[in-house]
């Protein structure tokens, strides 16, 4: 099936189908996530920031805190 021809048959969907939808794509693209091509740079530093984060010397946020302080910024 082309591409103009799924989007048409979303279209077709009530929400609740195209939340189903939306969920079912996402774990598919989760299960395949070691399938993803990761750069060398990128690699490196994740394992420079999880080294950080191991030694104490970088910290973790709440993503609702975060969420908060961005809402704030760009009001």
């Amino acid at each position: 099936m082309r591409p103009n021809e799924i989007i048409k048959e979303i279209n077709k969907l009530e929400l609740s189908e195209k939340l189903i939808l939306v969920e079912d794509i996402w774990d598919s693209i989760a299960m395949s996530n070691s399938m993803l091509p990761l750069p060398e740079w990128q690699k490196k530093e994740l394992d420079k920031r999880y080294e950080e984060y191991k030694n104490g010397k970088l910290g973790l946020h709440d993503w609702k805190e975060v969420h908060s302080i961005i809402r704030e910024k760009n009001q």
